[in-house]
């Protein structure tokens, strides 16, 4: 999906679901001696609640400030990241599925004069 197609809604559910997937990453750290699974932090690094906060704003202009910066954020993402939001929500490109895959909604050409 590209970045110039989101809309502010589209925009506040893929982000939600990038903080999710940026926060189930987890990370090593050694605490007085001992190594502990730290929670990833790249969310807050990449200002995800502060962009989430404008999607959500009652006013217009902070909202189009955050799909703004979603769309700024979102090509700067690993392809494997963006794949993984995108699995989640549940979207799909149908220009990329197999023939046989009933999300496609395609059918078969049925020649008229047979």
């Amino acid at each position: 999906m590209d970045s110039d197609t989101f809309t502010v809604e589209t925009a506040l559910e893929a982000a939600a679901e990038l903080q999710k997937v940026l926060a189930a990453r987890t990370h090593r750290r050694k605490v007085m001696g001992q190594e502990v699974l730290v929670p990833g932090q790249l969310g807050e690094a990449l200002h995800l609640p502060r962009t989430l906060n404008r999607l959500r704003s009652k006013q217009q202009r902070q909202r189009d400030q955050g799909l703004e910066d979603f769309q700024e954020l979102w090509p700067t993402l690993s392809r494997r990241t963006r794949q993984k939001v995108l699995e989640k929500l549940g979207w799909y490109d149908p220009k990329n599925l197999d023939w046989e895959d009933k999300r496609s909604n395609r059918r078969p050409l049925v020649d008229p004069d047979a």
